[in-house]
């Protein structure tokens, strides 16, 4: 969020405008958060199957030793953790961008719903 003082403030909103700092949002913080958690998506993609490979090697050289049982519970668990960090993080993307356009559309709202009010003396918004 980023404080805008107004045009007929210029010092601030100490200033003798009467009119103070006015906030505005982006949604760039929102859409670059999203884009983050679908790269987190991307990224986990080939993980699963790095991991099913290098346990594949080991298993073939380690013959039935009892710790490859719980090795591949330890796999198994790993696997889950895995899909359920690409699902959260692709949900959470579309809910960040869901968010982005909720408040764009509030902030629409309530500039038409203000839209009567004069603005400050000197000020073209």
């Amino acid at each position: 969020m980023t404080v805008v003082h107004g045009t007929s403030d210029p010092a601030g909103p100490s200033g003798g405008g009467g009119c103070g700092p006015r906030l505005k949002h982006s949604d760039g913080p929102w859409l670059r958060a999203a884009g983050g958690a679908e790269e987190l998506v991307t990224h986990l993609g080939p993980v699963r199957h790095d991991l099913a490979s290098a346990h594949g090697g080991l298993l073939a050289g380690a013959g039935r030793l009892t710790a490859l049982a719980e090795l591949a519970a330890v796999r198994e668990s790993w696997e889950r953790r895995i899909q359920a960090a690409q699902g959260e993080c692709g949900s959470l993307a579309g809910k960040l961008r869901e968010v982005a356009r909720i408040q764009g559309a509030t902030d629409e709202a309530a500039r038409s719903s203000l839209a009567a009010v004069a603005p400050c003396k000197g000020d073209e918004r």
